[in-house]
């Protein structure tokens, strides 16, 4: 009987060490795919930060100047064309004008403050989009006129 016990633990011994060696094989393929990934996605974003550098190096004149005078038009009691063109003083302005229609809109004067922000946002969109690329980005980016 001690025989066969003596043969379970070489058995066990040797099905230990065959555990060990297969566990130490599959985490070195494992690393290997693990750094294979890495480089992958690397090379990937490094491609992707190369090819949208590339995209968005012409958004200077023509595409801020669209996009500007759009949301001017949409959004401009909010300001946010303001904040778009690095304008955050009047950015502010016109938000807190707005939130501050909002407030008293249950009184009369609620609604002129409301409307005021719109305006001046609609204005200041039409003027954007009809005004030249060249124009619209030295009066605007350039110049670093704030109103109209």
């Amino acid at each position: 009987m001690s025989e066969n016990n003596k043969d379970f633990g070489d058995k066990a011994e040797e099905a230990f060490d065959n555990a060990k060696e297969s566990a130490k094989d599959f985490s070195n393929e494992a690393k290997e795919t693990a750094n294979e990934f890495s480089e992958n996605a690397k090379r990937t974003a490094d491609e992707f930060t190369a090819g949208a550098k590339e995209a968005f190096s012409g958004a200077g004149g023509e595409n801020k100047k669209v996009l500007v005078g759009i949301l001017a038009i949409i959004l401009g009691a909010l300001g946010v064309h303001k904040f778009l063109l690095g304008y955050q003083k009047e950015g502010f302005i016109l938000l807190g004008v707005t939130i501050l229609g909002y407030a008293t809109t249950c009184i009369v004067i609620g609604a002129f403050f409301f409307w005021i922000p719109s305006v001046i946002g609609l204005i200041e969109g039409i003027i954007y989009l009809t005004k030249s690329d060249e124009e619209f980005y030295n009066t605007y980016q350039v110049g670093r006129k704030p109103w109209f």
